[in-house]
């Protein structure tokens, strides 16, 4: 800008530079940083994860901002439970889920699909089986065993003709198949001294039946297993007194307490009712309370 000294006629130039922490503070659009509300939920057990991984390591890289969430993680495990309790939703892993809309994937799908799901689509639950499939006759068994089988699986084909690539009887008895039946599978309470048994009965079947592909070392199903009795809803309500129960149901608030950010400066104490509590009560006593200093109250 130009401007004149009145006393001596003289022009004179002013400063129009401007200080550029102004300028910047001006024009510079502040721009706050956002979480991807693409949420993909794994666990390194699972079969169908390592399945999928690749192809979202794909979508990664093709520019989709997806949050791989290994539940293993205790907070991990904490948001997936929250987000389960939201939309309803029921699903181990993998799992696909929009946090803000609870559109969600559950179990492996094939790359176009995750990508339809990225595009905000619905993507339909796959087709189910109306009952389950005759049980598959044993390597070795009689003539008649296996025919009655066959007769069996042609009347749930039909029954079951909304699902697609259905085998042929040649075709599914043609794939190995075990000489013995497998021990029931490892419950996540057992205590050690069941999972160790267990693992003596499973470690025999194997021997009995090492013509099978892929079957995994004891080590790798029993440390899956405990993995699962330490996530949300792997756990269930212990027997045994009223104290224990109680306890059992303080360390989960404490637990979910700690994950919400509620402060809990005392040490817990065990509670002991005045009068017995019937299962399924309401306990919401049980929930620690907040001064109304630490809530923003009585100021």
């Amino acid at each position: 800008m130009t401007q004149y000294n009145n006393n001596i006629g003289e022009k004179v130039m002013s400063d129009t530079k401007q200080d550029k922490s102004q300028v910047d503070e001006k024009n510079v659009e502040v721009v706050e940083e956002e979480n991807s509300p693409w949420y993909y939920f794994y666990s390194n057990g699972c079969g169908f994860c390592k399945k999928v991984g690749p192809i979202v390591d794909e979508l990664i890289k093709e520019g989709h901002d997806i949050l791989k969430l290994d539940v293993a993680d205790k907070d991990n495990q904490g948001l997936s439970q929250e987000l389960k309790e939201k939309y309803k939703a029921q699903c181990g892993t993998p799992w696909f889920i929009n946090s803000e809309t609870g559109k969600q994937v559950c179990g492996f799908r094939e790359k176009d699909v995750i990508k339809k799901w990225l595009d905000g689509e619905d993507i339909p639950a796959p087709p189910r089986p109306k009952g389950p499939m005759p049980k598959l006759p044993l390597f070795g068994a009689p003539d008649e065993e296996v025919e009655g089988w066959k007769a069996a699986y042609e009347v749930w084909k039909v029954e079951n003709s909304h699902l697609p690539n259905l085998q042929t009887t040649d075709q599914i008895l043609s794939r190995p198949r075990p000489k013995t039946d497998p021990p029931p599978p490892p419950n996540p309470n057992m205590t050690d001294e069941e999972m160790s048994t267990w693992g003596k009965l499973y470690n025999k079947w194997k021997d009995e039946n090492d013509h099978l592909p892929n079957l995994q070392p004891v080590e790798k199903i029993l440390e899956r297993f405990k993995a699962q009795a330490q996530q949300p809803g792997g756990q269930q309500l212990p027997g045994g007194n009223i104290t224990e129960r109680l306890t059992f149901l303080e360390v989960k608030m404490d637990a979910l307490m700690k994950h919400l950010g509620v402060p809990n400066p005392t040490p817990s104490q065990p509670v002991q009712p005045s009068s017995p509590i019937k299962v399924g009560e309401n306990v919401k006593n049980l929930r620690p309370k907040t001064s109304k200093k630490n809530s923003g109250e009585g100021k």
